[in-house]
């Protein structure tokens, strides 16, 4: 049953297959994302997100497709796309790092993922909008990369607010690791599962110290103490791979192949 998949896991990665590094072409990440939505970790998966710009490129005969829309054009003409799209395609929530008055003029009361900086100051400005703040974690370039200490302040800061978060980026390994190319060390989504539960103890320096840590037996063992309760307070990430954050969540025993059988 899909219920199996533990609860705390359940619509954790928006599947990002169209944006760096993956790049994956349209034709080919839509037939794998219904390959998700067939398999029995389906309820790990969120929808596929794809750029407004391209929305005019998927074919009218794909239906039943759950999708978020990120606004990478003029935002006065997003729900003109998404509506020739016609009913077969359900649009989850909105995305964009566009400014936050462009946003509100043309998607007040839609569901929307605002990418900001870390800064206090600029997650202030989302909390009147009902927009929900996107943080990036990662990217093509080091300084795009945060320091925990960093997130673990925007964290804390959201959860004063009684705001959730999004993640985006260099999320798709499960444990905080140096990566062997780049050099640069890379955040891990059970890390910031684990992080996100330790910001109720109201210690940012705690937090931090989870978002850090690469032990993964350690960081395994407080997730699986997690994972019968709903995320609360992080809505989840996007990621270009499933099948990398899959086999990280399989590894650690956080979930069993076959749970929705």
């Amino acid at each position: 049953m899909a219920g199996m998949i533990p609860a705390a896991l359940r619509d954790l990665i928006d599947d990002a297959a169209l944006f760096p590094p993956g790049n994956a072409p349209l034709e080919a990440a839509v037939p794998a994302h219904r390959g998700y939505r067939q398999s029995w970790y389906e309820p790990l998966v969120g929808p596929l997100l794809i750029p407004q710009t391209r929305l005019a490129a998927l074919d009218p005969g794909r239906t039943g497709l759950r999708i978020a829309v990120i606004v990478d054009g003029d935002p006065a003409t997003v729900l003109d796309a998404v509506e020739a799209l016609g009913p077969q395609v359900t649009v989850a929530h909105y995305e964009s790092r566009r400014p936050l008055d462009d946003l509100a003029k043309h998607l007040a009361g839609k569901p929307v993922y605002a990418e900001i900086p870390l800064e206090e100051d600029a997650i202030d400005a989302v909390r009147p909008t009902g927009f929900t703040p996107k943080f990036r974690t990662g990217g093509l370039t080091a300084d795009l990369f945060p320091a925990p200490e960093a997130l673990a302040a925007a964290m804390h800061a959201c959860r004063r607010r009684g705001m959730r978060f999004k993640l985006t980026a260099g999320l798709h390994r499960a444990i905080r690791h140096r990566d062997p190319v780049t050099g640069v060390k890379h955040h891990g989504f059970v890390n910031v599962l684990v992080a996100a539960d330790t910001v109720a103890e109201n210690d940012p320096d705690a937090t931090a110290a989870v978002l850090a840590s690469e032990d993964a037996a350690d960081l395994a063992a407080r997730a699986k103490r997690l994972l019968a309760r709903p995320r609360a307070l992080w809505t989840g990430f996007g990621s270009c791979s499933i099948n990398e954050p899959l086999q990280d969540l399989l590894d650690l025993g956080l979930l069993h192949r076959g749970d929705a059988a």
